[in-house]
């Protein structure tokens, strides 16, 4: 593989690397070395590359595990979610903008209530948009085990987000 199909092939994953790590470490830093870390890892396995089935799932899988080894290294218990980097987005009304953006936190501090596995399933599966089957793969977990992850993340989400809308809680 030369340096061009390299680059070619890890381009478009480096920015949903960053992503998935951010949200797990919580630091854009250390988020930036694990990433540099799994494409040092990759070009060092360059000539394996035809053993994977799926490249985006075995980085995905890798940069899970890295983020945790570095979070585990600081010994940091709860992941913020809220230093990641939100896309930017143009909105034409102010008012859906700051309403969007009101949601947004709301989910994202209700994501940091949720445990790990269910966190970072939905991480995978509603931000990066994952299948269940890439997700298995990334979390070393039964497929039904990832559906039923996701269903309860999204469960209590929608069950506090309610709570906040009716009630002001």
């Amino acid at each position: 593989m030369t340096l061009k199909e390299f680059t070619y092939q890890l381009t478009g994953l480096k920015d949903k690397l960053f992503r998935f790590s951010a949200r797990i470490v919580g630091d854009n830093e250390l988020a930036e070395d694990v990433v540099q870390d799994v494409v040092i890892k990759m070009w060092n396995k360059r000539a394996e590359r035809d053993q994977y089935d799926n490249l985006e799932a075995y980085c995905m899988r890798m940069t899970k595990n890295l983020s945790i080894d570095k979070t585990r290294a600081k010994h940091r218990q709860n992941i913020a979610l809220d230093k990641a980097p939100e896309p930017i987005q143009e909105s034409p009304n102010p008012y859906q903008s700051a309403v969007q953006n009101d949601t947004m936190q709301h989910i994202h501090q209700l994501m940091q209530q949720l445990p790990e596995k269910q966190r970072m399933a939905m991480q995978l599966r509603d931000i990066e948009g994952m299948e269940y089957k890439e997700i298995a793969k990334v979390l070393e977990i039964p497929l039904n085990q990832v559906k039923v992850n996701i269903f309860r993340a999204r469960k209590q989400i929608r069950m506090q987000l309610l709570n906040i809308e009716s009630y002001g809680l």
